[in-house]
């Protein structure tokens, strides 16, 4: 995996935690609003909306680097509109950066024994 590829997921893998927050605070946001007299609604909004967008762009861009299938493609972009998906989708992401990272080292390593 080059370096773009790595920081292509990278900031996949950093947007979606906060991006699930968001969502999450804005589903809280929007029960209050009809429930009490707070209305953060437009905040919230506002800042769910900059992280989904950062997160579909970030998303392309992983995409376009990693050659992913389109399961995998669509998986994390379905992620992305759950409620909690952001959680699963950062946790894979961390998994696969991990095995790209390994199998980079074994390379590596089978190189210099050559």
């Amino acid at each position: 995996m080059d370096l773009k590829t790595a920081t292509a997921i990278r900031r996949l893998r950093l947007v979606s935690a906060p991006e699930a927050i968001s969502f999450l605070l804005l589903l809280v946001c929007s029960v209050l609003k009809r429930t009490t007299d707070f209305n953060a609604v437009p905040v919230m909004g506002m800042v769910h909306g900059v992280l989904f967008i950062l997160y579909v762009i970030f998303w392309a861009d992983a995409w376009n680097r990693t050659k992913w299938p389109l399961q995998t493609a669509a998986l994390y972009f379905v992620l992305s509109v759950l409620p909690a998906g952001g959680f699963f989708a950062e946790r894979r992401l961390r998994r696969e950066a991990e095995d790209a990272v390994i199998a980079s080292r074994a390379r590596q390593e089978g190189a210099v024994k050559a």
